[in-house]
């Protein structure tokens, strides 16, 4: 499944592509996940009349919990960790309504650009919730196309090549005119640049992922900690 969004005449020529990764490329993925938080505390609070739930869940993952910290939040405050409860908090965040904006060097970098460029996102990640961020970021406004991997079923999130075989079908360029812009080295780069794509990475001071690449082709080409150098980044491949 692609999820495309057309802004102009579908029909027009690009003369590159630069797609982007989502979370901790386009935004911080921390501020969605403490709008989690929030959302998750108010329903908790209309419930149990507790009021620092989401505190706790905020300092739970500031220590470095992950997967986790809805159970520990849980056990400190009832002392036992009922599954279903969990269930519904999981559910409560993942579809909140995120109150999350632009990294301020994206929104320069992507409002701005030449109508000859064609601007994708492929993402990972339950397609209701990344489509909500989609939303609350204004994307879908200045995205040509945008893809949702878990559309297909987890197996097709990256590294799996489906995503970026569509980009390549549906913006009509070769690999060389395309640049994937992203922040996980584990999981970002090693099709792209396999299929002969230039590859940017990103580092956020305050991204999540902090991660070693596994091997040569994991790495992206070139690395950057701001969109504002992403245009000079792009000149610098042959």
């Amino acid at each position: 499944m692609i999820r495309l969004f057309l802004t102009g005449d579908q029909m027009r020529s690009f003369a590159r592509g630069i797609i982007f990764d989502l979370d901790d490329t386009l935004y911080l993925e921390r501020d969605f996940v403490f709008s989690g938080f929030a959302a998750v505390g108010a329903w908790w609070q209309q419930r149990t009349g507790q009021t620092d739930f989401a505190a706790r869940c905020a300092r739970l993952f500031a220590a470095g919990v992950r997967g986790q910290v809805f159970d520990l939040a849980l056990a400190e405050t009832e002392g036992e960790v009922d599954p279903s409860l969990i269930e519904q908090l999981v559910t409560i965040y993942r579809h909140h309504q995120p109150s999350i904006s632009l990294a301020p060097d994206a929104a320069r970098f992507l409002f701005d650009r030449p109508n000859d460029d064609f601007i994708g996102i492929i993402t990972d990640g339950p397609v209701s919730t990344q489509r909500s961020k989609i939303r609350a970021l204004g994307l879908e406004h200045k995205a040509d196309l945008v893809l949702f991997t878990d559309a297909w079923g987890i197996s097709y999130r990256k590294p799996h090549s489906r995503a970026f075989e569509a980009v390549e079908t549906a913006s009509h360029l070769t690999a060389s005119q395309l640049t994937y812009v992203a922040d996980n080295a584990i999981k970002d780069f090693v099709t792209p640049r396999t299929r002969g794509w230039q590859t940017v990475q990103i580092l956020r001071d305050d991204r999540i992922h902090w991660c070693d690449a596994p091997t040569p082709m994991h790495q992206a080409q070139s690395r950057i900690v701001t969109f504002d150098e992403l245009e000079l980044a792009i000149e610098r491949f042959p």
